[in-house]
């Protein structure tokens, strides 16, 4: 039987091309799933562009996938036919390194991650372990869960894991694809919520999202800005610029963080002086693990946290992929089988 699916043909490809694929069989721990819906994240691009070391091809990319399982392998116990389930970043660990000993699953040296890995959900079906599956609650629609695998649950879990308590100052750089799930969580946790992002276009879209405060980075120093703000606690930096995110630093409070989930290859400078004089310091989130999605999918259901997405159809995920990486996503692109 044949499947429907998109995949990078080889690591020189630089794009995605439709194709027949023989329908996948999960071994004895893993489940196929039925794809319902897969957001499309810029790391996407590791795949198309063959930038991740060691990636097999053909591969199929996406792990922002929300579906139903409909076949289970021989040694499955816990889940069941027909259950809803989600499967992000965090794809499967193998249980047995020294990290995995320690419980730290999304630091495993042999980290699977769906669309690297193992193919992802660019397709009708994808296989996965079943250490990589998070419940989807009933009130959350598929739409609005595949976001939330990887976008949503990097966001909300750097800025609970940041130090921040409620009333401080946490400001999230960038009102894009993450950046505006990071203002909504900020605002929901009962951070002072500064917004910044360029221009002044994004304004209202910022304080109808939940913050208190917007800076037009184009308009001055955003740092000093924050710092007539009496300094940030953090600053979780969404951008995918280094250069965006230097004057960061000048804006931090005394013990702040600028805390980064935006992935850059470029330098990054740093005045070390300075970071001194402020017990200032520099961190990076990466994602979470099934449990953390399923406490972000929680606490978006409680507090009323979403995605705005753009739904497209399977059939156009090059076309939607190309758009997801032009920057004119509002705010996240979803593909539906």
């Amino acid at each position: 039987m044949k499947m429907k699916s998109f995949a990078v043909l080889s690591a020189s490809a630089g794009k995605i091309e439709l194709g027949d694929r023989e329908l996948p069989e999960p071994d004895s721990h893993s489940v196929r799933v039925r794809v319902e819906a897969c957001g499309i994240c810029h790391s996407d691009a590791l795949t198309v562009h063959g930038a991740w070391p060691g990636i097999a091809y053909p591969r199929v990319p996406g792990h922002e996938i929300a579906g139903r399982i409909d076949a289970l392998g021989d040694e499955v116990e816990q889940w069941r036919l027909g259950d809803r389930v989600g499967i992000g970043w965090h794809g499967g660990h193998c249980q047995n390194c020294d990290r995995c000993r320690r419980g730290d699953f999304l630091s495993c040296r042999s980290l699977q991650i769906p669309g690297i890995s193992y193919d992802g959900g660019y397709a009708q079906y994808v296989v996965a372990p079943t250490t990589a599956l998070a419940r989807i609650p009933d009130a959350l629609g598929a739409s609005e869960a595949a976001p939330l695998m990887c976008a949503g649950v990097t966001t909300f879990n750097a800025l609970r894991h940041s130090g921040a308590v409620a009333g401080d100052v946490v400001a999230i750089l960038g009102v894009g694809g993450l950046g505006h799930l990071g203002v909504q969580y900020a605002a929901k946790m009962g951070f002072e919520t500064v917004a910044i992002a360029r221009g002044a276009a994004k304004r209202d879209l910022a304080l109808d999202l939940g913050a208190q405060h917007y800076i037009d980075s184009e308009a001055g120093d955003y740092g000093a800005a924050l710092q007539k703000l009496g300094g940030a606690k953090v600053v979780l930096a969404t951008t995918t610029s280094a250069k965006a995110m230097e004057p960061a630093m000048g804006g931090l409070a005394v013990d702040g963080v600028l805390l980064i989930v935006g992935a850059s290859m470029e330098p990054f400078v740093l005045n070390t002086a300075a970071m001194i004089g402020g017990r200032h310091s520099v961190k990076a989130w990466a994602s979470g693990t099934c449990v953390d999605s399923e406490e972000a999918m929680a606490f978006s259901l409680l507090t009323g946290v979403r995605a705005r997405v753009e739904e497209r159809s399977l059939d156009d995920a090059p076309v939607a992929y190309e758009r997801m990486m032009s920057g004119n996503a509002r705010f996240r692109v979803v593909l539906t089988t």
